[in-house]
């Protein structure tokens, strides 16, 4: 009953102004239990340009429907561009919501505190050294599919969003492969900003517990040393301490070993590089994941997010110098010879044989065997239950390449040097045609998802073998040189093996195409030859065979066998068509 009498004082608040206040969210009237469609959000932010110097309302592009992209630019003496923001020698917080419209929370409560900032003047301090830019929605057509049952696990509000985009899309899958227009939009506005810290709202499925909100950052190995550091030890510490006053304490993203057990243990993984807050660290900018609890009250999310932002702010208020500097030596390490020195981690996993025992804020539930599946489920009850919890959060690398000083991309793979640039990634042009000796991979037997994720055919067998050849690349190859500070991000494109790169995403698909043939009359007497002639060809087909029950029963992939010995055929099949550049040391 306290807890309740606590929250409801704290929440209260919002609340207090009179219900004639023309600056009452959309979300305010409706007693907490709505959110606004994209126009009442465009009219809202430009009603708050038009009546304060601090904000500048614009449109950072458009979606696949041309829908324009709202932004929200804040800052105390009314700057609306970087230079002049950090001229005046303040950070940029880029706080993100709705990338997935149907977790809203972020979306109203930033244009809360927005106008709790303009209109009355509430935590401005905040504004000293940092400020904000605000993306109430960023996939703006999936907002305006809008409908009350667009999130079955989720408790308000009345109606809201969908969470893809109109092409079917997630954005939030979208940060390396950069499909969408949304996403070639989002990725020119963070090159022209380069923020120094990320939010990205969001709300939970999954389990039931007492936290309201809990949160995710890469601490656990991808991000640089000393923003790692400063991460775990200054920013968490702290925004931890913030939200427990704050009466929203926190807990890291919940991923259980089990699904449908919470006591088997909880996970900490290093995420994708597909993922926004990954996406920004791994660009040497710090990226914090907001997850509020989807059982959760929507008027308590919504509280809580605000909070997560004013927390935060508090933080940057007081860390921007250190913060500022940290990145600064980020972007230059990243950028020198050292970096590439070791061997640089493409994907890790989390050692299960190794965990520390928690405290976990749970809620007491049974394991029910289903009657129609036949599979466990939870059933949650009521009653607050504290556990303790074994937590895995050992991260190791599992994939891991020495990095080359440069790629070399032929001018014909345009569409991935043009993505390429979007990262905002430094590319240089050859101008003749150039011969020069390159690391290359080729692969063998590769494999591919049968069903469609995010509109492509990922890999699921990637098998390279490296080798070093003299090649000729023609006039207009793109030379990425790794001395930029997105080495990291260039890895993670280019390096086959990546768990996201272009090739896993599909974009080399054609190299892997056979476009020659040989007839079987062409093609029998020149294997009966060689298999007379050739004792090492005879022993290696004997073996396959031996070895390939499929391969001896088809004659179609025997006879391509054999054609694949003589000089016909095509030696560019199954060739990584980007090469990899060593200088001499």
């Amino acid at each position: 009953m306290k807890t309740i009498l606590v929250f409801f004082l704290i929440f209260s608040s919002i609340f207090s102004f009179s219900q004639g206040d023309a600056w009452l969210t959309y979300f305010e009237q409706s007693g907490g239990l709505e959110t606004p469609r994209l126009k009442q959000v465009i009219d809202f932010c430009q009603k708050l340009d038009d009546a304060s110097s601090m904000i500048t309302f614009q449109s950072f592009g458009q979606s696949a429907r041309g829908l324009e992209l709202p932004l929200m630019v804040v800052d105390k003496e009314g700057f609306s561009d970087p230079e002049s923001i950090r001229q005046a020698g303040r950070i940029i917080l880029l706080v993100q919501a709705c990338i997935h419209p149907g977790e809203s929370e972020g979306k109203d409560a930033g244009l809360m505190l927005l106008r709790d900032m303009a209109i009355y003047h509430k935590h401005q301090q905040l504004l000293n050294h940092v400020s904000i830019l605000f993306i109430p929605i960023f996939n703006v057509d999936g907002h305006e599919r809008f409908g009350p049952y667009n999130r079955i696990n989720q408790n308000g509000p009345k109606e809201m969003g969908w969470r893809v985009t109109a092409n079917n899309l997630n954005l939030n899958r979208d940060y390396l492969k950069a499909d969408t227009p949304e996403m070639n939009a989002w990725l020119r506005l963070f090159n022209q900003w380069l923020p120094d810290f990320f939010i990205d709202t969001h709300t939970t499925d999954g389990a039931d517990y007492q936290y309201a909100v809990t949160y995710g950052m890469e601490t656990l190995g991808d991000m640089d040393p000393a923003l790692t550091k400063w991460s775990k030890e200054t920013f968490l510490n702290k925004f931890s301490e913030n939200m427990e006053r704050s009466g929203f304490p926190v807990f890291p993203y919940v991923e259980f070993r089990k699904w449908t057990d919470p006591k088997s243990g909880l996970l900490l993984e290093v995420g994708p590089p597909m993922l926004s807050q990954v996406y920004t660290s791994l660009r040497n900018r710090p990226g914090l994941l907001i997850e509020t609890h989807m059982l959760k009250p929507y008027d308590q999310r919504v509280k809580s997010t605000y909070e997560c932002i004013k927390a935060t702010l508090m933080i940057l208020d007081k860390e921007y110098g250190s913060l500022e500097k940290l990145e600064n030596a980020a972007d230059r390490f990243v950028s020198s010879p050292e970096f590439r020195k070791g061997l640089f981690p493409l994907e890790f996993k989390v050692l299960e044989t190794d965990s520390t025992l928690i405290p976990f804020k749970g809620i007491a539930y049974q394991r029910i065997r289903s009657d129609i599946t036949g599979e466990y489920y939870c059933k949650y009850g009521k009653e607050k239950e504290l556990f303790t919890l074994a937590c895995f959060s050992n991260n190791i690398p599992d994939k891991q390449v020495f990095l080359p000083d440069a790629y070399i991309i032929p001018p014909e793979w345009g569409d991935v040097i043009r993505r390429l640039g979007l990262h905002g990634i430094r590319i240089k042009r050859t101008l003749n045609d150039t011969m020069i000796r390159v690391s290359v991979y080729r692969f063998n037997d590769p494999k591919w998802q049968v069903n469609p994720y995010e509109g492509r055919h990922p890999m699921t067998k990637i098998d390279a073998a490296e080798s070093n050849e003299e090649m000729t690349f023609p006039a207009g190859s793109a030379i990425i040189q790794m001395d930029q500070p997105s080495a990291r991000i260039i890895a993670h494109l280019l390096e086959p093996n990546g768990n996201g790169s272009f090739l896993w995403w599909g974009f080399f698909d054609a190299v892997f195409e056979q476009k020659e043939y040989a007839e079987s009359y062409v093609i029998e007497p020149l294997a009966a030859k060689m298999l007379e002639n050739d004792p090492n060809i005879k022993a290696e087909f004997e073996k396959k065979k031996a070895g390939d029950s499929l391969f001896a029963k088809n004659p179609n992939l025997i006879n391509r066998w054999f054609f694949s010995k003589t000089p016909y055929w095509d030696s560019r099949k199954n060739l990584y068509p980007v090469g990899r550049i060593f200088l001499k040391k």
